[in-house]
């Protein structure tokens, strides 16, 4: 009846309709509850609805068009498989959120997402779709959309002055040169909707119980409106055409869980293609976002060029999105753990095989997954939806993992009685590249005890005291989470020093003094360092070459001196609170979204612990924060603020996701003249490996342990936030505080949270070195084994170091081993990152490479494939096919990036650029196993030992 077979016609305004679902892995409601349709008390949302109708929906017209994005609330839906348009977009498991996650969970989530599309249904997707998240990354451009082999990346959400602006010099759509390292090789042209991810109106929802008008074409009824609604269509594609350059538009026909009765949205878009194009003033089609941009390309424009980044969103005045940087602080910190564990984990799996049933990193995988979604990791999830995702990653975890309380002192490998003759068996892996030393420390419940290293030599150890408020945390958290109280209560953290080779393990022993031929009084090799108090009052910490300086009578923070590098700074720290304001004014309060300051008041801080390492020239802050008292029904947002008397000119620089670092310029924004109304939270950005500043003499850098917000809102200070709890709702659909509790039996108290960052003073120009190798340290922790043994039973039968690695070889200092797994037939997918950027450092930002025979020497490489990122496509095949944009103005063109090489099949070389990211393919000769005969000799480590990050 109705004609809907339009195409592209040529000299008139194209508006390309787009129908989609934009369905929520979470949110208000679980995945699982949205996939049922159940829990509809809280939101009335079924995706089983909208995947039993939108299959009939297509079969009736085959010109209609749809697309989909979650791959995790679809997983296993083949009815897909005869509309390959439908898995175009994105394709990972969830559209991921770009200012929480680390850039290693963002490629593994898409990674999984894409594989799997192209392993079931053959389709790689070629756009990239992030229309939800709070501002975007410039990670988000040129690796998760250029560097996967898109050529489009549509969004929706900038801030309202940017928007403004683009709208009036029609420069919504832009090539996105987001890496000063890689240049225009890792540019992607990205479109941005004039309004949100919706219908260009009210006047185009279509959903049962929406109040759009519908097309009443039949004359014989009353209410007929064919006119009037065609010069609805026509009037709103005008207006999208004159803020939008050539005669091609796209309107998002759409928005969240729409198209539970796809029916009531074709049938109205079958009439307006028909009716529209009988009138003839435009041309209306079924469309999908690659037959779009294929017409924008067409067009041969010449298009603006975008550097940097998106953030901080705000959709209006006084609303910046950036308090989520930091909620829900206790779930970011798990998601980082289990992203390091299941680092680990994958190559361990490699290393002893991976088995199809048994033990599996699979279940991680997938929760991982999940919880990189854009109201997951950010915090912006109701509390039961949060619960959900950290039950997954919990369920994850547990398949090789018994300790999951160990950042509490709660570790019962560790905390058995080795008075009765037993030791304790650590064995430390190393997930790194590169040989490592680095602090373990374990609680115990013995004073009298010593470490052997693997040689049976006694090192030197450290007893440090539990703190009375760390022990009382322990056992509320500990029944609250395991639903059980322990006995046994550890006196003490022990403390040494672990060296492991790369990809690799060594083993130490822990026994009582008197059973090691060390009597209590004697037990020489364990050492107690005491702070230097001097005549005029301060308090000197610090056994090697760096000291901080504190004064005696405050115990505050006074001077950081590093006698090696002749750094000699004041410096202070100090704890504030942000009163979040209430929305009394005008209905906006600070929530789970929304930053809204209101007062700023001092904390004298009682749960900090500040560790300076022989041999590190950093300082370790351990904080407690928590319960957040708000009893006066006052929310509030708890930051920590370092201060020196550096002059840093309202500048300070702040990472993209992990990767790249940003210059940021306070109360500034390159692309247009900021308008201030809120100097602090507009301010604010995502920080997920670290935020510094610098002078003409030295850099002030501050690394952390999870994502959170940061800022310099004065010269010559930093501030990250580290906890909030708000007893508003922010207005923006999650319709509940953030106010997160943890109950014991009948009683319930606001979340403490224990985290740490790390701070550092270089000369300028020298601190590169320690914020990216130290970074990546942060970022992959050693790993964890304990067992008991009788004697040396344990030891005697088992391997007590070992390197996958050549044993002459590791990785050079600016090249990270990212991605190391066991796929299908035997094949591994290998990830190798250049650390550093362009000009970063003078003797680390240049070319590198690593030999693959070294990597691999007990194995006989038999083919090595490049593949794209998420490595569902050969890069070369991506590399011929990628649509090439062009920019405005020749003179921003920049020369072509410098890339590694073309890797040599007989020398099996991997170059790295800076900032270059390859992925590979490798496959092996069949002889099997010689890492797992090594690494597993004589008995299996797993079944004996429960793994643990420290």
């Amino acid at each position: 009846m109705y004609n809907t077979s339009a195409g592209i016609v040529p000299g008139k305004i194209n508006v390309h309709l787009v129908p989609h679902s934009h369905d929520d892995v979470g949110w208000l409601k679980t995945v699982d509850q949205y996939y049922v349709g159940s829990n509809n008390s809280i939101q009335v949302a079924c995706v089983q609805n909208v995947l039993d109708s939108l299959i009939p929906a297509l079969v009736a017209d085959k010109n209609r068009k749809f697309i989909y994005v979650e791959q995790a609330i679809t997983h296993g839906f083949f009815a897909l498989l005869s509309f390959d348009f439908l898995l175009e977009i994105n394709g990972g498991m969830c559209m991921h959120d770009e200012a929480a996650p680390h850039y290693i969970d963002m490629i593994d989530q898409t990674t999984l997402g894409h594989r799997y599309i192209k392993e079931q249904f053959n389709v790689t997707p070629r756009i990239g779709w992030q229309i939800d998240p709070f501002g975007h990354s410039a990670v988000q451009a040129y690796l998760l959309s250029a560097e996967v082999g898109f050529d489009f990346l549509f969004f929706a959400r900038i801030d309202y002055q940017d928007r403004a602006k683009r709208i009036n010099e029609k420069t919504l759509e832009v090539v996105w040169r987001a890496s000063k390292s890689l240049g225009s090789s890792a540019q992607i042209m990205t479109g941005i909707s004039p309004k949100n991810y919706e219908p260009p109106s009210d006047n185009f929802y279509f959903e049962v119980g929406d109040t759009s008008p519908i097309v009443q074409d039949d004359m014989n009824l009353f209410d007929y409106n064919v006119p009037e609604r065609v010069n609805d269509f026509v009037s709103a594609a005008i207006a999208q055409a004159n803020i939008t350059r050539t005669n091609h538009i796209m309107w998002t026909m759409g928005t969240d869980f729409k198209y539970q009765y796809a029916h009531t949205w074709f049938r109205q878009m079958d009439k307006f293609i028909h009716y529209v194009n009988q009138d003839g003033r435009v041309n209306a089609l079924y469309s999908t976002p690659s037959m779009y941009i294929d017409a924008k390309y067409a067009a041969n424009e010449s298009w603006p060029l975008k550097t940097d980044d998106f953030f901080p969103y705000a959709d209006r005045e006084n609303a910046y999105w950036t308090g989520y940087f930091t909620s829900r602080p206790a779930l970011k910190g798990y998601v980082r753990t289990m992203s390091a564990y299941y680092l680990a984990a994958r190559q361990l799996e490699f290393f002893k095989g991976r088995n199809e049933v048994g033990l599996s990193t699979d279940s991680l995988a997938d929760a991982l997954a999940l919880v990189q979604h854009h109201d997951a990791v950010s915090g912006t999830e109701k509390q039961h939806v949060a619960d959900d995702y950290a039950k997954r990653l919990s369920i994850g975890y547990t398949e090789a993992e018994k300790c999951p309380l160990l950042n509490i002192s709660y570790c019962p490998p560790s905390e058995v009685d080795l008075s009765s003759g037993k030791s304790l068996v650590v064995v430390v892996y190393n997930p790194l590249g590169w040989k490592r030393e680095d602090i373990i420390r374990i609680p115990v419940i013995n004073e009298n005890v010593t470490v052997k290293d693997s040689k049976g030599k006694v090192i030197e150890s450290q007893l440090l005291p539990l703190l009375k408020d760390s022990m009382s945390l322990r056992n509320s958290y500990s029944t609250a989470y395991l639903g059980k109280s322990t006995n046994v209560t550890p006196s003490y953290w022990l403390a040494f020093s672990a060296s492991v080779p790369p990809l690799g393990f060594n083993t130490y022993i822990i026994s009582s003094a008197k059973q090691a031929g060390y009597e209590s009084s004697h037990s020489g090799m364990r050492t107690v360092y005491k702070s230097q108090i001097s005549q005029n009052d301060t308090i000197e910490v610090g056994p090697g070459n760096l000291k901080l300086l504190y004064s005696g009578k405050r115990a505050k923070l006074m001077r950081y001196i590093n006698s090696k590098t002749s750094v000699n700074k004041l410096l202070e720290q100090s704890y504030i609170y942000y009163r979040g304001d209430d929305g009394s004014k005008d209905l906006q309060p600070s929530g789970a979204y929304i930053f809204r300051p209101n007062g700023t008041y001092p904390i004298e801080p009682e749960g900090q612990v500040t560790r300076v390492y022989k041999g590190k020239d950093h300082a370790e802050i351990e904080f407690t924060v928590g319960p957040i008292p708000i009893d006066d029904g006052i929310g509030k947002e708890v930051v920590t603020q370092i201060t020196s008397n550096m002059i840093s000119n309202k500048t300070f620089y702040t990472d993209s996701s992990g990767r790249d670092f940003i210059e940021r310029i306070r109360d500034y924004r390159k692309d247009w003249n900021l308008e201030v109304n809120q100097p602090i939270a507009g301010n604010y950005y995502p920080v997920n490996l670290g935020i510094y500043m610098k002078d003409n003499s030295s850099e002030l850098s501050i690394l952390v342990d999870r994502s959170v917000g940061g800022s310099s809102i004065a010269d010559g200070q930093l501030e990250l936030m580290l906890h909030r709890r708000l007893v508003a709702d922010d207005n923006r659909g999650v319709s509940e505080a953030l106010n997160e509790t943890v109950c014991v039996f009948d009683k319930c108290e606001g979340l403490t949270i224990i985290g740490k960052y790390y701070l550092r003073i270089d000369p300028v120009g020298e601190a590169a070195k320690w914020r990216r190798s130290f970074g990546q340290e942060i970022y992959s922790p050693f790993l964890l084994a304990f067992t008991e043994q009788d004697g040396d039973h344990w030891a005697n039968s088992h391997l007590a170091t070992y390197s996958a690695m050549d044993t002459t070889y590791v990785l050079p200092d600016n090249v990270a081993l990212i991605t190391l797994q066991e796929l299908d037939s035997g094949k591994v997918l290998l990830r190798l990152a250049h650390l550093y950027e362009i000009e970063e450092d003078t003797d680390l930002s240049v070319m590198s490479s690593v030999e693959l025979k070294k990597v691999f020497p007990k194995k006989k490489i038999s083919k090595v494939t490049e593949m794209n990122l998420s490595a569902n496509q050969e890069r070369a095949v991506m590399e011929k096919k990628r649509l090439v944009w062009r920019v405005e103005g020749s003179s921003k063109e920049q020369p072509t990036a410098v890339r590694g090489s073309p890797v040599d099949p007989a020398k099996l070389v991997v170059e790295l650029a800076p900032m270059e990211i390859r992925t590979f393919v490798i496959e092996f000769y069949s002889e099997r196993g010689s890492f797992s005969d090594a690494l597993y000799r004589r008995s299996n480590l797993r079944r004996k030992a429960t793994f643990s990050l420290p």
